[in-house]
């Protein structure tokens, strides 16, 4: 979730987290659904030449019944290339956006923004995928939408995809709950990997993972009125998409538990999936983000850390693209 500000943090040390649904300006509905009260910004898609945009993009459907697409976000070079000789493919970075489930699109203009700075410094193709929103489709509905659009772009249906990403150099990324979504679609895709021919996932990429479980770590509550992600707006959004009657220990929040995890990660480490975990200490999910770090690296599964000394959940350190720069380009 990107969207905060360092000004915000720095003149409101902390906040009023009594009533988590005026903090998300959420309303709850009688039938279990919210109306979102904030109206996010967002950018329509353009390919056209003659605006001087470093990129065109274009929304590819996927799955009409449940209204998802992917955003594609292709450099501009390469289609005004006028050398007879096609230029190399890039990577493929497949993007689930933040908002704890519950918020924003593959669309906001907070996201366009992202993804611009990403494919720019990185570089890299962007494939964003609009999955369906919680509490209207509860977990996992996000997740099935996640390895639906992987098996989407496996066939590579669209030209962008086929004609100049890599599918054989292929990395699934995500902030906030998107790393999350990530990180269970990247345990899906692992399961599934005998159904992928044509893209080979190479590994994830978690930016400050929406992870949690029902035992207070130490940053949580050493961060519980942070003004950016206070701790009950946390608990309220798990409480929004977790299905109905389970807790925060349920696998889908908290990796360290679930019947059949260790061979979950041993398919994980079989397909040869390497992890990028980032996080900031002023993030109170960044006890979380180090915990499944390390059981990953304990469990045989080649991690790569990048935490950071402050900043605070849904910013975006100086660092990180050189970092996912630099992860993409040695598999």
């Amino acid at each position: 979730m990107p969207e905060q500000t360092a000004a915000s943090t720095m003149s409101n040390p902390t906040v009023d987290n009594s009533d988590p649904y005026k903090f998300l300006n959420l309303a709850s509905n009688p039938d279990g659904t919210i109306t979102r009260l904030t109206k996010f910004p967002s950018s329509p898609a353009t390919c056209d030449p003659n605006l001087p945009t470093p990129f065109f993009t274009k929304d590819v459907p996927i799955n009409q019944s449940n209204n998802t697409w992917v955003r594609i976000f292709l450099p501009r070079h390469l289609l005004d290339h006028s050398s007879a000789t096609p230029p190399p493919k890039l990577p493929l970075v497949v993007y689930f956006h933040g908002g704890g489930f519950i918020q924003l699109s593959a669309a906001s203009t907070i996201m366009d923004d992202f993804y611009v700075n990403l494919a720019t410094q990185v570089p890299v193709i962007i494939a964003s995928v609009e999955y369906r929103l919680a509490p209207e489709h509860r977990l996992p509905a996000a997740y099935e939408d996640a390895v639906e659009a992987l098996h989407f772009i496996e066939t590579a249906p669209d030209h962008w995809l086929r004609d100049y990403a890599d599918l054989w150099n292929c990395y699934l990324m995500g902030s906030s709950a998107g790393g999350n979504i990530a990180y269970h679609a990247g345990l899906r895709a692992a399961a599934e990997a005998d159904d992928f021919h044509r893209l080979k996932i190479r590994g994830l990429i978690l930016h400050q993972p929406f992870f949690n479980g029902a035992q207070r770590s130490r940053s949580e509550s050493r961060l519980e009125n942070n003004p950016t992600l206070p701790l009950s707006s946390s608990d309220l959004m798990w409480e929004l998409s977790l299905p109905v009657g389970v807790d925060r220990d349920h696998e889908y929040s908290n990796p360290m538990v679930g019947d059949g995890l260790s061979e979950r990660l041993d398919q994980l480490k079989a397909a040869g999936f390497r992890v990028l975990v980032a996080g900031s200490d002023g993030d109170l999910l960044i006890d979380r983000q180090m915990e499944v770090a390390k059981m990953l690296k304990e469990n045989g599964v080649e991690v790569v850390e990048h935490f950071v000394e402050g900043g605070y959940h849904g910013v975006v350190d100086k660092d990180l693209f050189a970092v996912v720069k630099s992860f993409t380009s040695s598999s």
